[in-house]
C-alpha cells in the first residue's frame, strides 16, 4: 500500500508538472524579482525605470530635454526629445517592431553590446518590459523622421501593432505614458513630492540635460510646473543643500574627470563633498544616473582617495595624528554626492541599489586622488580646518572605544538591571545582537535558545512608554527605557552617540499578534524619535516568528500565516499520518529548539531590517506622528482611509 502511495506521487510529477511562463508572465507573478515588491518605493521605481531610459538618450547626447508629467488619473508620462525607439521590423522577429520586441520581451534592448550607448543606466534590457507588464495601460509614440507612430499596450500584452499616426514635422523622440495596475500595487499611488525629488536630482547629474515637470495632481506643496537645468553639476546640488549651514570649507571640494582622458575607458566621474560640523554626514551616490542608496565600489574609491589625501596632508603638515583618522571619522560630518558613469556596470540585483563592478573603485579612486591633493594644497586654510575636525574626531573615537572596552568588562555588574539584562560574553560589539522580548516567559525560552556567546536578552515588562509627544521628564522616569538605554549604553536624543552602542543588531521579538505588534510599534517609535541614528545605520531589526507549527510524523513545517498554512494542509508534508496543528499564542509557548531553529539562529531564521525611506523621509515622519501621535483624530482620518483596503481580519 505504501509502495502504491509513493509510486502515485511520483507518477504526478512528471514532465507536465513543470510550469513554463512566457514573455512577461513571470514579472506579473514575481514582480519583487524585477521591481523589488509591490510597494510605494516599487511604484515610484517604475518611473525610474523609463526616465532612466530618456536620461540614457541625453547622456549618450542625442537628447537635452526631458519632460514628465503627472495626469490626474495617476497615469504619467515621460517624453523626450531624442532619437526615438526603432520602429523598423526587429531582424529576429521580421513580424514584429523593434518597438514591441523591446516592450513585450525580457532582457532586449540597445544597451548590451555598447554600440548604441556607451554608458547607459538601464542595461538588463528588463526596464520598460517590467514596466509594461505591471501597467494596465500603456502608450507609447515615437516621433522619427518627421513622423509619429503609436503603439498601445496593456499588462504586457500589445493591443495592436505599430500604427503610424501622421506627420510629425517638428518632433522627434520617445513618449511613454503608463498607468500602474491596481491589481499589482493596490491603494497605492504616486506623491508628486516624491516624482519630483527624482527628477530634480536627474538634473543635477547631467548639466547637459533641461528637465521639465508638470502635474495635474495638486498636494499643496509641491509646485504643479518647474523647470530644472543646472550647469554647475554636482556643485551646485550640494550648495543647495548645504544652504545656511555652516562648512569647513568655503567652497566645496567639486569636480569631474573622464576616464576616457585618464585610463582610455569610456566614462566619467562627478563628486562634491564638504564638512560641517552642523549637521550629521551624508553620502548620495549614483552610477549612469541611477541612485545606489547602498554604495559600492565606486564609493569605495571616493572614500579611499579622500581617506589618503587627508593622510597625506596631514604628513606633509606635521601632524602625526593624522595617521588615526579612518573613514568612518572622514563619513561623521561629511556631505558627498558622487556620480560616475561607466560602461557596463554591473549592479547587485536587478534594482541596482549597489555597484559591483570592481574597475569602478580604481578608476574613481585615480581621478579623485590628485585632485584633491591640489585641492588641499591650494586651499591651506580649509584643509587645516578639515584636518583638525578629523583629528578630533579619531581621538573622540579612539577615546569612547577604550572606555567602552574597559566598561564591557564588568558591563554586567555595572548595569544592575533588575535581573532582566541576560548579556552575552562577547567582549567586542562585533557580531552581538541584543533581543528584545515581551515578557519573563518568552525571555525564558528565549534564555535557553541563545547563543551565550553573541546574544543578549532584555525582557520587558508590558508595553513600553508611547515616547511621541511624551514630556522629557516622563521619559527619564521611565523604567522600561531607562533599562533599554542603559543596555544599549547610549543616550537619548541628542546625546546619543553611535560609538557607545553596545552591540551589532538591535533585535525587535514580539509575539504574532496584535499585541506584540503594537509593542514592536511603540519600540520602533521611541528608536525613531530617540535614536535615529541607530536605524540610519541599519542596527534595528524586527523578528520573524511563525505563527503556526505543523506536524506530520517525523516531518516539521513552521509556517507564518494563514494562507501558508492551508496550503500545506492541501498538499502534505510528506510525512505519515495526519497532520497536527499547533498555533503559538505567544513566543513563551514555544519551545527552546522551536525557537532557536525559527527566529535566533542566524543560519534558519529570517529577519527583517527596520529603514526609512531615504527619498521620503518627510513622508516616514508624517506617518508615524499620525499613528502613533496624540492627535486621535489624525489616527481615525488614516484608519478611514486605509480600512477599505483590508479584506480579512484575523482578530
Amino acid at each position: 500500500m505504501a509502495d502504491d502511495l509513493l509510486s502515485s506521487r511520483a507518477d504526478d510529477y512528471n514532465a507536465s508538472a513543470i510550469e513554463v511562463l512566457e514573455g512577461l508572465e513571470p514579472v506579473r507573478k514575481r514582480p519583487g524579482m524585477y521591481i523589488g515588491g509591490t510597494d510605494e518605493r516599487a511604484l515610484h521605481h517604475m518611473v525610474a525605470e523609463i526616465l532612466d531610459n530618456a536620461m540614457d538618450e541625453a547622456v549618450a547626447g542625442h537628447a537635452n530635454r526631458i519632460e514628465v508629467e503627472l495626469h490626474a488619473d495617476y497615469s504619467i508620462t515621460i517624453r523626450d526629445n531624442g532619437r526615438g525607439i526603432p520602429i523598423d521590423p526587429h531582424p529576429k522577429f521580421p513580424d514584429k517592431s523593434a518597438l514591441e520586441v523591446i516592450l513585450c520581451t525580457l532582457h532586449a534592448g540597445g544597451k548590451f553590446s555598447g554600440k548604441a550607448y556607451q554608458t547607459s543606466g538601464g542595461l538588463h534590457g528588463v526596464g520598460a518590459s517590467v514596466v509594461n507588464a505591471l501597467s494596465d495601460s500603456m502608450v507609447v509614440e515615437v516621433a522619427r523622421n518627421r513622423e509619429l507612430f503609436e503603439q498601445r499596450f496593456s499588462r504586457g500584452v500589445p493591443l495592436g501593432p505599430v500604427r503610424k499616426v501622421g506627420p510629425a514635422p517638428n518632433r522627434r523622440g520617445t513618449s511613454v505614458t503608463f498607468h500602474p495596475d491596481a491589481e499589482i500595487f493596490g491603494h497605492h499611488r504616486f506623491k508628486p513630492a516624491r516624482l519630483l525629488r527624482m527628477v530634480r536630482s536627474k538634473a543635477y547629474l547631467f548639466s547637459g540635460v533641461e528637465i521639465r515637470w508638470k502635474s495635474e495632481i495638486d498636494d499643496g506643496e509641491t509646485p504643479t510646473e518647474a523647470t530644472f537645468h543646472f550647469p554647475g553639476g554636482l556643485a551646485d546640488y550640494l550648495n543647495e543643500q548645504l544652504s545656511g549651514v555652516t562648512t569647513y570649507s568655503e567652497k566645496p571640494f567639486a569636480g569631474k574627470v573622464s576616464f576616457q582622458d585618464k585610463y582610455g575607458e569610456p566614462g566619467s566621474v562627478e563628486w562634491a563633498i564638504n564638512w560641517t560640523p552642523a549637521r550629521d554626514g551624508f553620502i548620495q551616490s549614483y552610477c549612469n544616473t541611477v541612485p545606489t542608496p547602498e554604495g559600492g565600489t565606486h564609493e569605495s574609491g571616493f572614500w579611499s582617495a579622500i581617506l589618503k589625501g587627508i593622510r597625506a596632508y596631514g604628513e606633509l603638515a606635521g601632524n602625526r595624528k593624522a595617521a588615526q583618522i579612518t573613514r568612518d571619522d572622514l563619513t561623521g560630518g561629511a556631505c558627498a554626492l558622487v556620480s560616475c558613469f561607466i560602461r557596463e556596470p554591473q549592479f547587485v540585483g536587478q534594482t541596482k541599489d549597489r555597484l559591483a563592478t570592481e574597475a569602478a573603485a580604481r578608476m574613481t579612486e585615480g581621478a579623485v586622488r590628485d585632485h584633491f591633493d591640489n585641492w588641499l594644497a591650494s586651499d591651506p586654510k580649509s584643509a587645516g580646518a578639515i584636518l583638525d575636525f578629523l583629528v578630533l574626531r579619531a581621538e573622540e573615537r579612539l577615546r569612547r572605544r577604550q572606555e567602552k572596552e574597559t566598561a564591557r568588562k564588568s558591563a554586567t555588574k555595572k548595569l544592575r538591571l533588575p535581573g532582566k539584562l541576560v548579556d552575552c560574553s562577547a567582549q567586542t560589539r562585533e557580531g552581538t545582537e541584543l533581543f528584545i522580548v515581551e515578557g519573563d516567559s518568552a525571555g525564558g525560552s528565549a534564555k535557553m535558545a541563545r547563543d551565550r556567546k553573541t546574544q543578549a536578552l532584555l525582557p520587558l515588562r508590558g508595553k513600553i512608554l508611547n515616547v511621541l509627544g511624551a514630556a522629557s521628564s516622563r521619559l527619564g522616569s521611565n523604567q522600561e527605557i531607562a533599562d533599554l538605554t542603559q543596555a544599549l549604553g547610549v543616550g537619548l536624543g541628542t546625546r546619543f552617540r553611535l560609538d557607545d552602542l553596545r552591540y551589532e543588531k538591535i533585535i525587535i521579538m514580539t509575539d504574532a499578534d496584535v499585541d506584540g505588534a503594537h509593542i514592536a510599534s511603540l519600540l520602533m517609535t521611541f528608536f525613531f524619535t530617540q535614536m535615529r541614528p541607530l536605524i540610519d545605520h541599519g542596527h534595528l531589526y524586527l523578528a520573524c516568528p511563525p505563527l503556526y507549527r505543523l506536524t506530520q510524523g517525523a516531518r516539521r513545517v513552521y509556517v507564518s500565516d494563514d494562507a501558508e498554512k492551508e496550503e500545506w494542509l492541501k498538499k502534505g508534508l510528506g510525512g505519515k499520518g495526519r497532520i497536527d496543528v499547533q498555533r503559538f499564542k505567544g513566543l513563551g509557548e514555544m519551545d527552546a529548539k522551536d525557537l532557536r531553529e525559527t527566529t535566533m539562529d542566524p543560519a534558519t531564521r529570517r529577519l527583517i531590517r527596520v529603514t526609512i525611506d531615504e527619498d521620503a523621509p518627510g513622508e516616514t515622519s508624517d506617518l508615524v506622528e499620525r499613528l502613533m501621535g496624540k492627535k486621535p483624530e489624525l489616527r481615525f482620518q488614516y484608519i478611514q482611509e486605509n480600512a477599505r483596503f483590508v479584506e480579512e481580519l484575523d482578530l
